[in-house]
């Protein structure tokens, strides 16, 4: 797994040249972590390899994938389209990106100081929307089983569903803007001790911050938002 920002590049992705180890001012070419998971794959067919990139649409995507913009569509994993890398060893073989290696790409769209993704990646890609669902059976159960009081969960799950309605609505966020679950996650075992106050203290402290954002020409509309959340 790696995480997509302006300043990766194709050496970072793929190869390039880079500070040797004994320093002395020399560069030497270094093989990097796609390229190095690529024949990790190819040398072991059998087996499913996943490469996962979080904010895939923060980068450049021509600058970081270079000449395997091509290699990872689907119809074009094996030998017969093998190409020289930008900086190849000599004598050494054309690279192909295998079929056993899978590439997901994750980004939110809520960010809209970012293109939304390159359309020539676009295509070489399905495209899955995760919303979230506080009042779903698996999200219910999932803090049940870590010993959640029903009454905060049911507290959660109305609030927060309500909360996205509102922003679904408006004509200026929708539902790129809805707010997921990790807020209410947390980094614990058992939720037992978790009191409403717990709840108070996200939405105040992150919530509320947020949705300032989201309005912050209508101190009206988060004030009356502020109270829904938190009324009693």
């Amino acid at each position: 797994m790696v995480q997509f920002h302006q300043s990766y590049c194709y050496e970072d992705f793929v190869r390039g040249y880079r500070p040797a180890a004994e320093g002395n001012g020399m560069f030497e070419l270094k093989d990097a972590v796609f390229y190095i998971f690529c024949k990790k794959a190819e040398n072991d067919p059998e087996n499913k390899y996943v490469f996962i990139i979080d904010e895939i649409n923060r980068g450049n995507i021509s600058q970081i994938f270079g000449e395997l913009l091509m290699l990872i569509e689907a119809d074009k994993r094996n030998s017969k389209y093998a190409v020289p890398l930008m900086y190849s060893r000599e004598n050494e073989e054309r690279f192909f990106i295998p079929p056993n290696v899978f590439i997901i790409g994750l980004m939110n769209l809520a960010d809209r100081s970012l293109a939304l993704v390159d359309y020539a990646l676009r295509r070489r890609f399905a495209f899955i929307s995760l919303t979230p669902k506080y009042k779903t059976e698996i999200y219910h159960k999932w803090l049940k089983d870590r010993n959640m009081k029903d009454e905060l969960i049911n507290l959660i799950g109305n609030r927060m569903s309500a909360l996205n309605e509102e922003i679904g609505k408006d004509n200026l966020l929708g539902p790129n803007f809805w707010i997921g679950h990790s807020y209410f996650c947390p980094n614990k075992i058992d939720f037992s001790q978790l009191e409403r106050s717990w709840y108070e203290n996200v939405v105040k402290s992150e919530i509320i911050p947020l949705i300032q954002e989201y309005w912050f020409d209508n101190s009206d509309r988060v004030n009356e938002l502020r109270d829904r959340l938190l009324a009693p």
